[in-house]
C-alpha cells in the first residue's frame, strides 16, 4: 500500500541547531514523528548554515514517516547579514539603516534563485532591491 500524506507542517529553526522543543515539537509531535530523527536529520542536512534561519516544509505520512525540503535563508536575514545590521528601520522611508551594492544584492539573489518567482537575474535582484528598501537599506549603484 503507498503512503498517504497525513499533514504538512512548515517553520523557520536554525540551521545546524534544531532541537525537539519548539517550534519543532509543536509542529510535528501532533502527528507522532519521531522527534529525534528529525532534529539528526535536519541538522546533518543544514550543519554548513551555522545558526542562520532556514524555513523547513516537513511532509509526514500516514506510517509516521516523514520528508522535508529545505529552502534558503529568508531575503531579509541575508540582507542583514550583508549590510552588518541587526535589525531593518522601523520607519524605513526616512531612517536609513545601512547600505547595500548591486554585488551584494547580485549574490543574494543567486543564492534564493530557486525559490524565487523571477524568471532572470535581473528581476529576482529587484526583488531583493525592494525588500532592501523596505527594510531602510540604501541601494548603491
Amino acid at each position: 500500500m503507498a503512503k498517504q500524506l497525513t499533514g504538512t507542517a512548515k517553520f523557520q529553526i536554525p540551521g545546524g541547531q534544531a532541537t525537539p522543543a519548539p517550534p519543532v515539537g509543536t509542529a510535528l509531535g501532533k502527528f507522532g514523528v519521531n522527534l529525534g530523527q528529525f532534529v539528526q536529520a535536519f541538522n546533518d542536512k543544514t550543519r554548513e548554515a551555522n545558526g542562520m534561519m532556514i524555513p523547513v516544509v516537513v511532509n509526514v505520512y500516514n506510517d509516521r514517516s516523514f520528508d522535508f525540503i529545505t529552502k534558503s535563508p529568508p531575503a531579509a536575514v541575508l540582507l542583514k547579514k550583508s549590510a552588518n545590521i541587526a535589525k531593518g528601520s522601523g520607519v524605513p522611508n526616512k531612517d536609513k539603516v545601512g547600505k547595500v551594492t548591486r554585488a551584494q544584492l547580485e549574490e543574494i539573489a543567486n543564492t534564493k534563485m530557486e525559490d524565487l518567482n523571477a524568471s532572470d537575474l535581473d528581476s529576482a535582484v529587484q526583488m531583493i532591491a525592494g525588500t532592501a528598501r523596505s527594510m531602510g537599506l540604501e541601494v548603491e549603484g
